[in-house]
């Protein structure tokens, strides 16, 4: 009986040391899950997201400039979207209804009369290329051999209206009541020895009405985008002096953002000149 109550109390004696071994183990791991486990409320560090930045801007070469200095922009964290269009109206549309975050495809003349006409206040950020404005023709060589009543197309928006004429005024084809107001339009004409027809049409338009009229007077972009080169198609282009610098525009409580000064610092910065010099050899002109 003796051994009998031995043996049972040094196996409860065994389980009980069993036990406690257990519940230390048990707690050590507790404790080290514990210390692993992050304090209640706490999260894990967030990973670095870009900031979107949406830019309307004409195809060429606006939307190519604006790819291209992409890397620059993500190296600093924002992550540029390009919508491009292909008319004058819908980028100054949608950036005063606030679709997009800024827009690049404009020179001042034409910012300011879209402003005055439509109340809107949008303001220029940085002036970033010029893009020379020239005549093209399809059926002469020379403007000397512009026959009386020839067929000559323009823009029909005020400000590139006004500079096509200024242009011609500049080639002797035509005669201006000032040869230097970029509001100039067809009224304003004071002589025109060669009784030319001037038709007013989409800036969009005019490379392919070049099989129908005789000259027509072409904004660079659109040359660009036609497959002409203005320094080798046109018959006659502005000179590098032009005053019609293309802009980056934005809102005005948009202006001193953090984003908006990176976008217009990799605008105008180094790489984007020899990009523009690079790609454009002298058809579009860096402006700083």
């Amino acid at each position: 009986m003796k051994k009998l109550l031995l043996t049972l109390l040094s196996l409860t004696l065994i389980a009980v040391l069993a036990a406690c071994g257990s519940n230390n183990g048990g707690n050590k791991a507790s404790n080290a899950a514990a210390s692993d486990a992050p304090a209640a409320g706490a999260s894990a560090a967030p990973s670095a997201e870009l900031v979107t930045l949406v830019v309307g801007a004409s195809p060429i070469p606006h939307a190519e400039i604006l790819n291209a200095i992409a890397p620059l922009l993500e190296a600093q964290g924002i992550k540029l979207e390009v919508k491009e269009f292909t008319d004058y109206v819908q980028p100054n549309l949608q950036l005063a209804e606030g679709e997009l975050d800024a827009n690049f495809f404009q020179h001042k003349p034409y910012l300011d009369d879209q402003n005055q006409k439509n109340g809107w206040n949008l303001t220029s950020v940085a002036a970033v290329h010029v893009e020379p404005f020239g005549a093209y023709s399809k059926k002469i060589k020379t403007i000397d051999e512009l026959k009386d009543g020839a067929k000559v197309a323009i823009p029909n928006d005020a400000t590139n209206g006004g500079r096509a004429l200024i242009l011609l005024a500049k080639n002797g084809l035509i005669t201006l009541k000032d040869p230097n107001n970029i509001s100039s339009t067809k009224s304003d004409i004071t002589e025109n020895k060669k009784n030319l027809k001037i038709i007013e049409l989409e800036a969009a338009n005019l490379p392919r009405q070049l099989d129908e009229v005789d000259l027509a007077l072409i904004n660079a972009n659109y040359a660009l985008e036609a497959g002409l080169v203005p320094t080798k198609d046109a018959l006659f282009i502005e000179s590098g002096d032009s005053p019609y610098a293309n802009l980056l525009v934005t809102r005005p409580d948009d202006k001193e953002k953090d984003t908006i000064k990176k976008l217009a610092a990799a605008l105008t910065s180094p790489e984007a000149k020899k990009f523009i010099e690079d790609k454009y050899q002298g058809s579009i002109i860096p402006a700083f």
